[in-house]
């Protein structure tokens, strides 16, 4: 118990002592992202809204009798789980794309994951500058409650973090990692209510959902930036409990695993 505490201010003061490093990192990979691309930075724009006109024409049909501003909902539900999709990917391989580096100087390796969560987090920032278009487009109504619409993406920033550091370290040992996460993830998706309406599952569906936190942050967002609802309790504790919960098991299964890094990367 005693060595916890030293262990948690010893990564913070890692963590402090490489920021320079961290934003190194991630004008690395912002920079080979949009390497060669004419229009730039400004993908992180057209991509969900583009993403989002077809997945409109395409779901609305079945679902937009039941969802009030269709396209409002889907671009909010898609912006979250890119987040989270893209940064889990992205922090999977990145031990072993750095292993060159590692091999070389000594460097704290849970930077890695961390430095390409906080990318992707960069990049949806910038999305968010979509949903802001839609919800002017569609004159969706702006309540107070939208300057709270970045709790929920804070939350779900330490979840990103706990589920790339888990990734990156089992991803050293079991390359198949890789391909299961992507099967994963697609199922993910799916069984998110993020082009369908949560009343359209089944009653035992809906409890399951309690325990999905992508469901949690996506629901808070909604109801901070579409609906002016402050949510209650519940949603509230399954963010902070999944949200910290996930960055502690991420960074002790971290720890555990990176001894033998080297001689697996």
């Amino acid at each position: 118990m005693s060595n916890r505490p030293s262990q948690l201010s010893r990564s913070w003061q890692h963590f402090v002592k490489y920021q320079p490093l961290i934003r190194e990192l991630v004008s690395r990979d912002l920079k080979v992202k949009y390497r060669r691309s004419f229009l730039g930075y400004v993908w992180s724009i057209l991509n969900p809204l583009l993403m989002m006109a077809l997945q409109t024409v395409i779901f609305s049909f079945m679902f937009r009798s039941n969802i009030p501003n269709y396209p409002l909902y889907l671009i909010c539900g898609n912006t979250l789980f890119t987040f989270f999709n893209e940064s889990a990917n992205m922090g999977l391989t990145s031990v072993i794309y750095n292993a060159p580096l590692i091999k070389k100087v000594y460097i704290p390796k849970f930077i890695f994951p961390i430095s390409r969560v906080a990318s992707s987090f960069v990049t949806m920032s910038f999305s968010l500058a979509a949903v802001l278009l839609v919800m002017l487009f569609t004159r969706s109504p702006l309540h107070w409650t939208i300057l709270l619409f970045w709790v929920p993406l804070v939350f779900e920033l330490l979840f990103c973090c706990g589920i790339a550091l888990t990734l990156a370290a089992l991803t050293v040992y079991f390359r198949d990692m890789q391909h299961l996460f992507s099967v994963l993830t697609l199922g993910w998706m799916y069984a998110t209510p993020i082009f369908y309406p949560l009343e359209q599952l089944p009653g035992f569906a809906q409890k399951l959902m309690k325990f999905n936190p992508m469901y949690h942050y996506i629901n808070m967002f909604r109801n901070l930036v579409m609906y002016g609802n402050i949510p209650g309790p519940n949603t509230w504790i399954a963010c902070v409990v999944s949200g910290v919960g996930m960055l502690a098991i991420g960074l002790l299964i971290f720890r555990k695993l990176q001894r033998n890094f080297i001689l697996y990367v």
